[in-house]
């Protein structure tokens, strides 16, 4: 592994550098990748974030978005610049495979892989780890890592601190989930100080909805919604034409499954949603439930405790056949 002095000392002269994320990168994908990329362009480097898909409309007015380079439509130009790039950053995600066919072109580079995540099980595909799972999310370490790490807190500025309070704010829930500990707290007063407008941000993420994404949403919670008393569960479901006759975007469907878990005694709730190749899963838990181990054991996924996902190569139907007839295995856990 890579020293901190020694990548100090690549740091001082100029590099060229790509950072990426994984697909379909939400807030804190976005916040970590563009307030990395606005700390490195101060420290004269030629820096480039690709994006392995594209990502929700309110994420675009982020600093340095219009300079982002989504992999799937430039994809030449993608290759080109994972090939000549003497570094990687890869940010909130710890196995290649969760930045789709871009993996494969960061695996075969000569550049130094760094990651910087908080995900569980880290993929041994690196050169360079800031890595924790008690980090409530990547934009924290982001932080921890360019403050702490590289000590060059005198380079934080607005636009660096309005992109790590967007990872931060988005993955802790808006700092009301449990890994929102007093030192993500101290990071996110620390933040505004340097800029952060938080009022302004949390309103262009959550309040920024399209008519069709209201209407999805009343859609999900009316017709969609199902609740399994006997196994503290609720269950929302959509198919593909359900998607297409509300018009859903990216982003669209980001949120719902917290919808079905804040349903009064609700301790594990399921949103699963049929795509044009698979069926995804997005569990979100209370407590000690372990969601990510349902989406790594069954599920081809994985992630946190109390906030996983996974995809099914089986339809629609069967799936949620699997996730229920895997609940009693987990009834104990659910009603205690």
């Amino acid at each position: 592994m890579l020293s901190v002095p020694e990548l100090k000392s690549l740091l001082a002269t100029p590099q060229k550098i790509v950072i990426t994320t994984h697909h379909k990168p939400d807030g804190d994908a976005m916040g970590s990748s563009l307030g990395l990329y606005a700390y490195l362009i101060q420290k004269g480097h030629h820096v480039t974030v690709i994006t392995p898909t594209d990502y929700p409309y309110f994420l675009h007015w982020l600093p340095n978005n219009s300079e982002v380079i989504i992999y799937t439509e430039q994809q030449e130009k993608s290759a080109q610049l994972v090939a000549d790039a003497a570094m990687i950053f890869c940010l909130d995600f710890n196995s290649l495979s969760r930045i789709n066919e871009l993996g494969e072109l960061v695996r075969a580079s000569s550049a130094l892989k760094l990651m910087i995540d908080h995900h569980l099980d880290p993929e041994d595909f690196d050169d360079y780890r800031h890595w924790s799972i008690n980090a409530c999310a990547a934009a924290q370490l982001v932080y921890d890592f360019i403050v702490n790490e590289l000590e060059d807190g005198e380079f934080m500025n607005k636009d660096i601190a309005t992109c790590l309070y967007t990872g931060i704010m988005t993955d802790s829930g808006s700092f009301r989930f449990p890994s929102a500990n007093s030192t993500v707290y101290r990071i996110g007063a620390d933040l505004i100080d340097l800029g952060a407008e938080h009022w302004k941000i949390h309103q262009l993420v959550y309040d920024n909805a399209t008519e069709n994404r209201l209407r999805f949403l009343g859609h999900c919670l009316s017709n969609k919604l199902e609740i399994l008393p006997e196994y503290h569960t609720a269950i929302i479901t959509v198919t593909s034409e359900e998607l297409k006759s509300f018009n859903i975007q990216t982003g669209d469907t980001e949120g719902i499954v917290n919808y079905a878990l804040s349903v009064n005694g609700i301790k594990l709730a399921a949103f699963i949603i049929e795509r044009t190749d698979k069926v995804k899963l997005s569990l979100r838990s209370t407590g000690d439930f372990p969601a990510n181990e349902i989406c790594k054991k069954y599920f081809n996924g994985g992630g946190h405790r109390n906030a996983a996902g996974g995809f099914s190569d089986e339809n629609l139907a069967d799936t949620v056949t699997a996730f229920k007839a895997l609940l009693p295995d987990y009834k104990t856990q659910l009603i205690q």
